[in-house]
């Protein structure tokens, strides 16, 4: 087995299974890339297989066989990519994304800056946009933004969006990350952290056939790695509840993309009442998971500590950019902005004509961070039922970048490459949803006795009542 599947396997804390176990067939390049991202996805997978099963061991006894192709984990960095919807012909075609996020796309990129120096200012949400055209004092197109970010020093830009809570990255390559203060600390942790920080009782699994029924998850999160690790989930029989509200920006494609299997309801935390009554759910769930930045939810009393007090047993899942205990930890960011920090964009962007960093062709800091949150989840959920506990699951999109940098380069063999129409339909589904008839990407692991799935299709955001189903 590949030693990134080693360095995941090491979180686990067990004997490694045995090689017959797990199968991981196909290689790098995927994609236009010169990183492993199909590679580096699929090991973080099998390692979920490989939580799954351990999960179905402790309720049946029996251990399972895992499969997966490389080239459907790297697919899966790209789902939202190849969502489809039939034309008035009822031939399939793709999604356009939205005018926002297409206009978001295209002035979230490196600019230079009057130091010679590469840096990313992020965009994404009306809000945050905002800040950042503040800050740089100019329109919201890409002439205006690449002129306004030439006028700064790198490092006062970077500090100046950072001081107006905006979210934007110096473009440095690995070396100097793992030399900056941030960079150094995240390098000495686990790719996944789970700290238990409670006691209880073993609690066992509730009966059932598939490895999470019984399981309630509660889902704070959006866009992108967050409703990745509940999707990923729900598709082994979680009972997953998306709680968003109703003013909170969305991009429209990822809620279509991610929330297949789950149930959505609004609640606004800013409201006493619907507040109260998730922390009423918050009782009766198993895993509460949230990307907000430090101290948002400790001001509403749902910290994990504070959540592991009133619901002992509770698996607590904290998605975020940085990480959490360096210099950076409490600042916002984005999938773009830990390929800029960690090296991926500078080095991906060598042999290019014009010699610009150049973003992957994939979302794969984020879809490997939402893996890592399920797999946490998962291994923190089987502890629970052996020894005992309340858990805390940390990851983040600048840590799983490091990974993805870590596993080395390749060198793509022309331009464009992706999976061809008829493998792109090996691993496709048809779903009737609340957005009408949608193709899309289903669960690529392959397991021996419990197939992942989604039981529901993906519901418009709070089209459901805030409580949990029996």
């Amino acid at each position: 087995m590949t030693q990134s599947f080693d360095e995941v396997m090491a979180i686990r804390k067990l004997p490694n299974p045995e090689d017959s176990e797990v199968t991981i067939t196909g290689a790098d390049p995927v994609f236009t890339s010169r990183f492993k991202l199909g590679e580096a996805t699929a090991s973080i997978l099998s390692g979920v297989g490989v939580a799954v099963t351990d999960i179905h061991e402790l309720k049946t006894g029996r251990r399972q066989k895992i499969n997966i192709d490389v080239k459907h984990a790297a697919a899966t960095c790209r789902s939202s990519l190849y969502l489809r919807q039939p034309n008035i012909n009822g031939e399939f075609e793709p999604i356009s994304a939205s005018p926002s996020m297409a206009h978001m796309r295209s002035i979230t990129q490196p600019w230079q800056c009057k130091d010679g120096r590469w840096y990313l200012p992020h965009f994404n949400l009306p809000h945050l946009h905002d800040r950042v055209i503040s800050v740089l004092q100019c329109e919201s197109n890409a002439n205006a933004v690449a002129k306004a970010v030439s006028k700064w020093d790198s490092h006062e830009l970077e500090e100046a969006v950072a001081t107006a809570r905006a979210c934007g990255s110096i473009v440095r390559s690995n070396s100097e990350w793992l030399q900056h203060p941030h960079g150094a600390m995240l390098s000495l942790k686990p790719l996944v952290e789970i700290e238990k920080i409670g006691e209880t009782d073993p609690i066992p699994f509730p009966k059932g056939k598939r490895p999470l029924d019984g399981i309630r998850v509660l889902d704070l999160t959006r866009i992108l790695a967050g409703p990745i690790a509940a999707r990923t989930l729900a598709e082994n029989g979680a009972n997953v509840l998306m709680v968003t509200a109703e003013h909170l920006p969305q991009v429209p494609e990822h809620v279509m993309d991610t929330s297949h299997g789950k149930r959505s309801c609004f609640l606004n935390l800013n409201k006493e009442k619907e507040l109260e009554t998730l922390k009423k759910l918050s009782m009766q769930a198993d895993v509460f998971s949230q990307g907000y930045r430090p101290g948002i939810m400790e001001k509403h009393g749902l910290s994990p500590e504070q959540l592991a007090s009133e619901r002992p047993g509770i698996i607590y899942l904290s998605i975020s950019c940085y990480g959490h205990g360096g210099p950076f930890s409490d600042r916002g960011g984005w999938e773009q902005i830990a390929q800029s920090a960690t090296g991926i964009c500078l080095d991906n962007g060598v042999n290019v004509g014009d010699g610009r960093p150049k973003l992957l062709p994939a979302s794969a800091c984020d879809y490997t961070t939402g893996y890592n949150g399920a797999y946490g989840v998962l291994l923190a959920l089987a502890r629970r039922a052996r020894e005992g506990g309340s858990y805390h699951v940390r990851v983040s999109l600048c840590r799983s970048g490091m990974f993805i940098y870590q596993q080395g380069h390749v060198e793509p063999t022309k331009p464009d490459m992706d999976l061809s129409t008829q493998e792109l339909d090996e691993i496709m589904l048809e779903s009737d949803c609340a957005f009408g008839k949608i193709k899309h990407l289903g669960p690529v692991l392959t397991m021996s006795e419990t197939r992942p799935f989604w039981d529901k299709p993906s519901p418009r955001l709070g089209s459901n009542s805030a409580d949990w189903l029996n």
